[in-house]
């Protein structure tokens, strides 16, 4: 099956091919170049990412406020909050090069630890508050972590591997210094005014050790350095909010993304500070409690992925009955996994006035790689945006290896400054994800359209092969969506003896609905070619994600094993 069967018939797809080579692609060496102009990067070798978060200037504002209790850390207080915890764990025995692991839910603190550690040469390892004990012990091991920030709970745990934690409250408050928590008090306020000398930082040491989704594979050490961070800052944060112009200490952020996760770290740990935002920090999502932050601290952007987007449109369909309202919210851009085109629509008619943008990245580029845009009035809301300044591309036939041309879909290669170093411990993972020249291997179906924007169609591990033809799990997927009676569908493959493999359909049907396996198979089959065909329907009452809305197809294969 040609690769090109995977576009879908979308109007700027039908247009005549423009005449290259252009300024953007070059058919000579298959190198798709950002169209922005280019962002030059610190090149003193020896500038580390806290030092350059704070060579910005700010006002002196509000950087994080807690959204449920409004407390607040200032601008003027944060670097001596975070040179002062610097101090701290170099009392604690933290040294440059040793691992520190965060275990905590989103805080007005966890930038401060953060930074912290990495002000001191340490390294970070971020991790998500709700793993099993076996996985924590797993990563613990792993990267040989030193000491621990982590909720009380979880702390006991934690010194049962031998580890030295600090126990951090749900709820900060740094006038607390007498409480159960006197040791993260006298960490962060103690040693106010302590200075380290500070150690002699490459921009190619390590700065974090992230773990990666694992929701193809096993999860694999994304080692991440201070010059992949700053390019976090400048390739990320800074240009899109240079694109808007709106470098301004005005805007008021929402972080309701998990700072565990690259991509809430990367905006609100790292790229917003340089900009003097401020940023009001949620423990966790709840969209009840996400309209009221936004109407009582006048939010004016949210970065989401598509469960909370899709939570927000359903909200407002019932609390505004269709209408809009939100008056403050300027923007919301969206990224970690794919969207569905009525999740788009239903948030776009509810909210007419939020600009929408997608993006791409990945933990392996540090989230840099595109950001969407939509000037005037050119939407474009599908795409996943223009590649970020500095960053080239490649879309490749993972078969023959060689490079196609706009309009044609292949597995995208990045190449850039915030390409990981590497996998931990893993050479040849490295080896296989990156190529000699810098090359990473994205793992994701993707083509270029004739203006340069990007549009992921699926994961190339996902693609199931039936008799030699290739399917998209993501095209049978929308095709499902468009049934009435279908609320939620996701498509892995199966073997088969005779085909290879078939696509089985997962799906949760709406309440009171009798819609049965054939109708399901007949629905999809009236719109896709007879090779696409659904095979197998297997109802359920809900699709297995991860919080960033990444369908989980190894555990929807294991539901399938079960139920045979």
């Amino acid at each position: 099956m040609a690769q090109e069967s995977f576009i879908h018939d979308n109007s700027h797809q039908t247009r005549k091919t423009p005449e290259f080579p252009c300024s953007w692609y070059s058919p000579e060496t298959g190198i798709y170049s950002s169209k922005h102009r280019n962002v030059e990067l610190p090149t003193n070798p020896f500038v580390d990412v806290v030092s350059h978060i704070f060579s910005y200037p700010n006002n002196g504002g509000s950087a994080f406020i807690d959204a449920s209790s409004g407390y607040s850390i200032s601008y003027s207080d944060l670097l001596p909050l975070v040179q002062a915890t610097a101090f701290g764990l170099h009392e604690m025995g933290v040294s440059q090069g040793d691992v520190v692991l965060i275990l905590l839910p989103n805080s007005i603190l966890y930038p401060v630890l953060f930074l912290g550690a990495l002000y001191l040469g340490a390294i970070v390892t971020p991790m998500n508050p709700l793993s099993s004990f076996s996985e924590v012990k797993n990563q613990t091991v792993g990267v040989h972590v030193s000491m621990a920030f982590a909720l009380a709970q979880t702390a006991i745990k934690l010194r049962a591997l031998g580890l030295k934690v600090v126990e951090v409250p749900e709820n900060v408050n740094l006038g607390d210094e007498n409480g159960k928590f006197s040791d993260l008090y006298k960490l962060v306020l103690g040693n106010a005014g302590n200075s380290i000398p500070r150690p002699r930082i490459n921009q190619d040491d390590t700065a974090a050790i992230m773990y990666s989704s694992g929701t193809t594979g096993a999860s694999k050490g994304v080692v991440l350095t201070h010059r992949n961070f700053i390019a976090t800052v400048e390739l990320f944060v800074r240009f899109e909010a240079s694109q808007y112009k709106e470098m301004s200490w005005e805007n008021v952020y929402l972080a309701v993304l998990p700072m565990f996760h690259i991509y809430g770290l990367a905006i609100f740990g790292v790229g917003l500070l340089s900009l003097g935002t401020s940023v009001v920090v949620m423990k966790k999502f709840n969209v009840e409690e996400v309209f009221k932050a936004i109407e009582r601290y006048k939010i004016t952007h949210i970065p989401v992925v598509p469960p909370i987007m899709a939570a927000m449109a359903l909200k407002a369909k019932s609390q505004f009955h269709g209408g809009s309202s939100l008056s403050s919210l300027k923007q919301v851009s969206c990224g970690a996994a794919p969207l569905t085109t009525k999740v788009i629509a239903d948030f776009c008619r509810c909210f007419p006035h939020v600009d929408f943008i997608q993006g791409y990245g990945m933990t392996e580029t540090t989230a840099v790689g595109t950001r969407g845009f939509n000037p005037g009035n050119v939407k474009n809301y599908t795409s996943v945006g223009l590649l970020a300044p500095t960053v080239e591309a490649k879309v490749v036939n993972w078969n023959t290896g060689l490079c196609l041309p706009p309009g044609k879909a292949g597995e995208l290669l990045l190449r850039g400054p915030g390409v990981m170093k590497g996998y931990l411990n893993n050479s040849e993972a490295t080896r296989l994800a990156i190529e000699e020249d810098g090359w990473l291997h994205t793992g994701d179906v993707a083509y270029f359209d004739h203006d340069g924007y990007l549009y992921i169609l699926d994961r190339l591990k996902e693609i199931i092969k039936y008799k030699g033809f290739q399917i998209a799990p993501a095209d049978l997927e929308a095709v499902l969506m468009s049934h009435p009676n279908i609320l939620d569908a996701a498509v892995t493959a199966a073997a088969d003896e005779e085909a290879g493999e078939i696509p089985v359909a997962f799906v949760v049907k709406r309440p009171g609905s009798s819609l049965s396996r054939d109708e399901v198979i007949e629905h999809v089959a009236k719109e896709v070619a007879p090779c696409k065909k659904v095979r197998e329907v297997v109802f359920v009452t809900s699709i297995p994600k991860s919080p960033a809305g990444k369908v989980l197809r190894r555990q929807l294969k294991r539901l399938r094993t079960s139920k045979l």
